[in-house]
């Protein structure tokens, strides 16, 4: 990086940090840190929704995950405007009614405490070890630059969050979230351009999409219905309605951002506008991705996107063995470039078959470029075996470094640390809150002044810093596509919080005990049917919520009936 993408990069993240904490400069009280003193208008809100929900893994990964698995990822989005339509008929009205810090007080009036505590616990290590995970995105940025040990780039990256958090609480992160989703729209836009700007001058956006097409990058709809498949349009639009539904309304790092409305109308329009605008912006950033592809198929892609493995590669005693799956590499991108040139001239002249020789031919050197990588992480593994064997997530930021202008690599690495700062706030915000509230009241009933609540908020937030920079250490050690991993992760959780609040809305006559019981015993099943595969992660989040009603309803027909009425 030049002097000119460091006063991008430093330029764009002081600017958000500190106007964040202008806008909110103190807070007196629980209310102001954790919930803004529910004074933000709706604009605020559904942009500070999408912001918490794309983090810096959206903008690293998914355009490496689309380079290597197509636009299908898609789909998984699919039923996310008929989820914020349920939550604002709903789960909204509930909460602003109740007039809650978080979304799990409400458990303790329909149950008691142990069901709100419980799902409070399971909803802390979720958002926890998904946190880890969005710190680890950005510090791949600094690790790749220079080299840094990935340890001390998470306590950086997790640090600098930290700062602004404690300082402002839920209204600086608000602030800052309106400045970050503007820079990064201005910024993926660009992007896309200069990846439509570098292809050959006589391959158009239209060539492109087709070269893709034929390679099969842009298979954004799948209608077969395959409950292993993770994405088609079944799963997306019933698996992961589950699975928004579940995320928007009990995730606290969700509920806290609409919470913070001025009014429920408030609060349901930003959630709608999430649900319109969410679909086309995750499009654009995996179109992203597929021009990548593109780019690289008339120009030779890295062996390995993962600059720091190679290097150490390089200096060890396999270094020999990869200079010469390197040569071959090169050999083998050669001829797959001259034949791409073919499909695209066949194309043109609309030449069935010259099109299937060279789709042939070209899937051959591309699979021959997948064997290839796939020895270089076995040298990986043998040379560094704590290193990062994967490369999906390193895609995108090897193309920024290496072919992108000096100045707009400093902007787009600045939106991609901004846009994890967004997330990243909003769950040290949603932890804190969760435990202070729902946790350590619960569980110390001395009445303290507001200061001192205050002050021990903050010392929680220092604590699940702490905690999800460790979780970000181990991070690398997945190897798998972040975005993927974290909605993994989330899977695991959200089908079982979202049966308990649903048992709770329209259930009546289940109780305390028959719902913590069917909670226990569906949570222990979702891992075992995660382990043995049964089904793609996706379908976890309906089948978590359809066992906790079934086993809940079960269990209260043996037991005497002690339902707590709301």
């Amino acid at each position: 990086m030049t002097t000119l993408d460091w006063i991008f990069l430093c330029g764009t993240l002081g600017f958000i940090i500190f106007y964040g904490i202008y806008k909110n400069r103190s807070n007196s009280n629980l209310d102001g840190f954790f919930l803004g003193n529910k004074s933000l208008p709706w604009y605020h809100v559904g942009l500070s929704v999408m912001a918490t929900q794309a983090s810096a893994i959206t903008f690293l990964s998914a355009p490496g995950q689309a380079f290597t698995d197509g636009m299908r990822f898609v789909q998984f989005y699919f039923g996310l405007p008929l989820a914020m339509i349920v939550l604002s008929i709903t789960f909204i009205p509930i909460f602003h009614r109740l007039k809650v810090y978080t979304a799990y007080e409400y458990l303790e009036s329909r149950f008691d405490s142990k069901v709100r505590v419980f799902t409070a616990l399971l909803f802390l290590i979720q958002r926890g070890l998904s946190t880890g995970i969005s710190i680890y995105a950005p510090s791949i940025i600094l690790s790749t630059i220079f080299g840094w040990d990935i340890f001390w780039t998470n306590a950086l990256m997790g640090g600098l969050v930290l700062t602004y958090t404690l300082i402002g609480g839920t209204k600086a992160i608000s602030y800052t979230h309106i400045q970050q989703m503007l820079i990064v729209t201005c910024a993926m836009v660009f992007a896309g351009y200069m990846v439509v700007h570098l292809l050959p001058p006589d391959i158009g956006v239209a060539d492109a999409v087709r070269v893709a097409g034929k390679a099969g990058k842009v298979n954004i709809i799948d209608l077969e219905f395959n409950p292993q498949e993770k994405y088609n349009v079944w799963s997306g639009l019933l698996a992961g309605f589950f699975l928004q539904l579940s995320y928007f309304g009990t995730d606290q790092s969700q509920v806290g951002r609409y919470l913070t409305a001025k009014s429920i109308t408030q609060s349901r329009l930003g959630l709608l506008f999430n649900g319109l605008v969410k679909i086309p912006m995750q499009f654009g950033i995996l179109f992203i991705g597929v021009l990548v592809f593109v780019f690289y198929q008339f120009n030779t892609a890295p062996l390995f996107f993962n600059q720091v493995e190679t290097e150490k590669l390089l200096g060890s005693e396999y270094a020999t063995e990869y200079r010469i799956l390197e040569t071959e590499h090169n050999t083998n991108a050669e001829l797959k470039k001259a034949e791409m040139y073919k499909l695209h001239e066949a194309l043109e002249a609309d030449d069935a078959t010259a099109v299937e020789n060279s789709q042939n031919a070209i899937l051959s050197f591309e699979n021959r470029y997948k064997e290839l990588k796939s020895k270089v992480s076995e040298l990986i593994e043998k040379s560094n075996p704590g290193g990062d064997s994967g490369d999906v997530n390193y895609i995108f930021l090897r193309f920024i470094l290496d072919h992108l202008p000096h100045g707009f690599i400093g902007l787009l690495i600045a939106v991609i640390f901004s846009a994890s700062m967004g997330s990243v706030a909003s769950a040290y915000n949603a932890l804190a809150g969760t435990t202070m509230v729902d946790v350590f009241k619960k569980s110390n009933k001395r009445i303290r002044s507001e200061s001192s609540e205050l002050m021990i908020s903050k010392l929680i937030t220092v604590f699940w810093a702490v905690f999800c920079i460790v979780v970000a250490y181990y991070a690398n050690k997945l190897g798998s596509s972040m975005i993927e991993l974290v909605n993994v992760l989330g899977s695991w959780f959200y089908g079982i919080i979202l049966g308990i609040f649903l048992v709770a809305f329209y259930n009546k006559s289940i109780g305390a005990k028959a719902i913590l019981i069917s909670a226990i015993i569906s949570q222990i099943l979702i891992i075992v049917i995660w382990k043995i595969e049964l089904v793609a992660y996706l379908w976890l989040n309906p089948i978590g919520c359809a066992l906790v009603f079934a086993f809940a309803w079960l269990i209260q027909l043996f037991t005497k009936k002690d339902v707590r009425e709301e």
